[in-house]
């Protein structure tokens, strides 16, 4: 299948949010709260007339769908570009073409592409900073043999989440993430 036949497969955002079962508030939330930076104003604006569309890998219990999906679909009005969501355990096919670190079927996956279904850019799962976060909360958990750890992983997992639907840095640390990305494709 070519990526415009991926594309033509996925739901809507309208679609895809009506179909959520968990995070659906969270996601709701951060898209009628993010407010753009004046960078990625400038950047998604100058896009526009591109005609690009984007097919993202997705499912709605991730923590990371929640916080990028709703602020990537504001950027892509912003710019006019269709959006098209994939659950990623129904796609593996797809999934396995865009692996993170050659090996992990992390989401959300956002793949760019032009009129033609030529790749231009993929995004995803995680901005350098939520990344740094994540990486700081997961190295202060005792070992997996620790009777502890199923208990503290969980708290803060949960920790995590509220940090993901309430920074507004962290809105932004996506934003200019994906920002800077497609600079260096325009």
């Amino acid at each position: 299948m070519t990526l415009l036949d991926w594309f033509a497969k996925g739901m809507t955002y309208e679609a895809y949010v009506d179909s959520m079962t968990v995070n659906k508030e969270e996601l709701q939330h951060i898209y009628d709260s993010v407010q753009l930076v004046e960078e990625a104003n400038k950047v998604f604006t100058k896009a526009q007339g591109q005609n690009w569309k984007v097919v993202v890998l997705t499912a709605d219990w991730c923590g990371d769908a929640m916080l990028c999906v709703p602020i990537m679909q504001r950027l892509c009005e912003l710019a006019g570009f269709e959006t098209r969501f994939l659950v990623r355990d129904e796609n593996l096919e797809l999934m396995d073409q865009y692996l993170t670190n050659g090996t992990s079927r992390a989401i959300p996956i956002f793949i760019f592409m032009d009129e033609a279904g030529n790749e231009k850019m993929v995004w995803g799962p995680r901005s350098p900073r939520v990344q740094e976060l994540i990486t700081a909360e997961r190295a202060a958990l005792p070992p997996q043999d620790d009777p502890s750890f199923a208990d503290r992983q969980k708290e803060m997992y949960g920790r995590f989440r509220k940090v993901l639907t309430t920074d507004a840095v962290i809105w932004r640390s996506v934003m200019e993430s994906v920002t800077d990305r497609l600079q260096q494709v325009l």
